[in-house]
């Protein structure tokens, strides 16, 4: 590798909105998230599943072989 053409590789401190902070390695300074792992509703659980016109209804019925 070339010596002088590579940004500086340090770390850094996340935070997050929700006020969970973690180390990181960035080229850049400290980052600001608005979401992260601790508060996203896909990790926490708490994730809903929109059904619009009853999608996931006809999905299941259609797709649903161990009641039958």
């Amino acid at each position: 590798m070339k010596e002088g053409i590579h940004p500086n590789y340090k770390k850094v401190k996340v935070t997050c909105m929700c006020g969970n902070t973690f180390e990181t390695k960035s080229t850049v300074n400290d980052i600001n998230v608005s979401i992260c792992n601790e508060c996203h509703p896909f990790f926490t659980g708490k994730e809903k599943l929109l059904d619009t016109a009853g999608r996931v209804e006809k999905f299941k019925q259609k797709y649903n072989k161990d009641n039958k």
